[in-house]
């Protein structure tokens, strides 16, 4: 260590090949036929220069990484070696493939335990990220098979590295740098006696990866969401509560927001002209607007070019009374999602019931969820949205007190954590003294985030101040997630015992 004075990774050149020739012959002492001549190492070089790297300390060669990409659908799943290289003239390297293949990485035995081997991994995976390609694969030795292939199978015996109950220098090496072991390959590699010529595959995918679309449109990954605090006030008729809406809407996509949320029953001021019927007369009267504002709400969606989550509104349905919302996205297009779980009250004063359609929301920024108010207590809920894809869960609120809100507040946050996802909450504020059971509302819109490196410590992005009527703007990187799920400090979706429970729908 003290004899280093620099390191580099740098771009192999061919007049490196004596001296690259001299360490891959000091790196293969059991397998001297594994050398490439110069004639491979020029070629590999000219048909894929940035796949060719090595490692010089004090300007010299101590390791090496070569590759080439090939269609991965072209080949068995059983494929060899030779197969892979095209019997070594790497003719089926392409620039239209999409996998990048390691042909070859090794490390001068003096060199080793530097963690150098991990410095060429890292480059092959910025490399398939920076050629948008879908992942790295290889063939990965297990030299130290031979001193087990009487009693354990290749399965078994790959089973028993990953337990850490055997060493192999080069699987445990491999699966601590993120690869996972896809098939087990038989007849892999020539003369591998210390693999009993098996090998693994190897595979790495990359989370960043984008499927070429012909169309103009895409998919956004920093995504920016703009959460209304509704102040409940007396409104005279509807134009008046549908300008304040747009009030909103005009200033959240002022700031470019690709969503905006309201709470739940922001229209209750509405029921203030049928304070004299009964309470559930009043919220059926209610219920009798909900149809004119989502069509209001689908015109202010194209206009500003946002995608409005219209909280919610009392809505009759084949004759009982429903809480739900709808999705309206600046394409025009709009989607219907309902409560689920009406709380006690709901159903002891109102008489409503709860709904029975769950599902994920595809837009422009990706698969989003809604789940209103005390459906986010439900933690079943959210984590089959994860399953089908949902990266932001959007949570419309109403709470009269700070233990209803604190509720919501705490399950909406455990939501973010346990499903990798971004959820947003946003709920109305002020007092209604003229609509029965809405008198009062306690609310902080809040965004929330899983808690690992990437993301605030404390799992709060943005917060609103409580109990006042202001609009909250928090961007998101959808990618971060991908990231998480991969290499997070914890993996809560991928880590699932799913051996012993599972959750579906009916």
């Amino acid at each position: 260590m003290k004899d280093i004075e620099n390191i580099e990774l740098t771009y192999l050149n061919l007049d490196d090949y004596q001296e690259l020739k001299k360490a891959m012959i000091e790196s293969y002492t059991t397998m001297p036929d594994a050398i490439w001549d110069e004639d491979h190492i020029r070629t590999l070089i000219k048909k894929f220069p940035e796949g060719q790297v090595v490692i010089k300390i004090n300007n010299h060669i101590a390791g090496c990484a070569l590759s080439i990409i090939v269609d991965y659908d072209k080949f068995d799943d059983n494929h060899t070696y030779k197969q892979i290289t095209g019997n070594y003239t790497f003719n089926t390297h392409t620039k239209d493939g999409d996998i990048i293949y390691g042909i070859d990485v090794f490390i001068k035995p003096e060199f080793r335990g530097l963690r150098l081997g991990r410095r060429l991994y890292d480059y092959r995976k910025e490399l398939c990220e920076r050629l948008n390609l879908k992942g790295l694969a290889f063939g990965g030795r297990i030299p130290n098979y031979h001193k087990h292939s009487d009693t354990l199978t290749p399965k078994q015996y790959i089973e028993k590295v990953r337990r850490k109950e055997i060493h192999d220098p080069v699987l445990n090496f491999q699966i601590s740098n993120d690869f996972h072991p896809a098939r087990i390959l038989k007849n892999y590699l020539e003369g591998d006696a210390s693999s009993q010529d098996y090998a693994v595959l190897l595979e790495w995918d990359n989370i960043y990866y984008e499927k070429q679309n012909k169309k103009a449109s895409t998919i956004k990954k920093i995504v920016r969401l703009g959460l209304v605090q509704w102040q409940m006030r007396l409104y005279k008729n509807m134009d008046d509560l549908m300008q304040q809406a747009e009030f909103f809407v005009d200033a959240v996509s002022g700031y470019r927001s690709d969503f905006a949320l309201f709470p739940e029953f922001f229209n209750a001021p509405l029921m203030a002209e049928n304070n004299h019927l009964s309470t559930p007369e009043a919220i059926r009267e209610l219920a009798k607007h909900t149809d004119e504002i989502v069509q209001r709400f689908s015109k202010l969606a194209i206009s500003y070019n946002i995608n409005i989550i219209t909280g919610s509104m009392p809505e009759m349905v084949d004759g009982k009374l429903h809480n739900a919302g709808y999705l309206c996205r600046r394409d025009g297009s709009m989607e219907r999602y309902e409560k689920l779980h009406v709380t006690p009250d709901e159903a002891k004063v109102w008489g409503m019931v709860g709904g029975n359609q769950l599902k994920a929301f595809d837009t422009d920024c990706g698969k989003i969820g809604i789940l209103i108010c005390y459906d986010s207590e439900f933690p079943e809920l959210s984590r089959l949205l994860a399953d089908e894809g949902m990266d932001i869960l959007f949570v419309p609120f109403l709470t009269d007190t700070q233990n209803g809100f604190s509720r919501v507040r705490h399950c909406a946050q455990a939501r973010a954590i346990e499903n990798e996802c971004y959820v947003a909450i946003a709920g109305s504020v002020g007092n209604l003294p003229k609509v029965q059971n809405m008198d009062i509302q306690f609310a902080q819109s809040m965004v929330f985030t899983p808690c690992d490196f990437a993301f605030p410590t404390n799992g709060v992005k943005a917060e609103a101040t409580q109990n006042t009527e202001m609009i909250l703007i928090a961007d998101v990187d959808i990618d971060l997630l991908r990231e998480l799920n991969q290499f997070g400090s914890v993996r809560n979706l991928k880590d699932r015992r799913k051996d012993i429970f599972e959750l579906k729908k009916k």
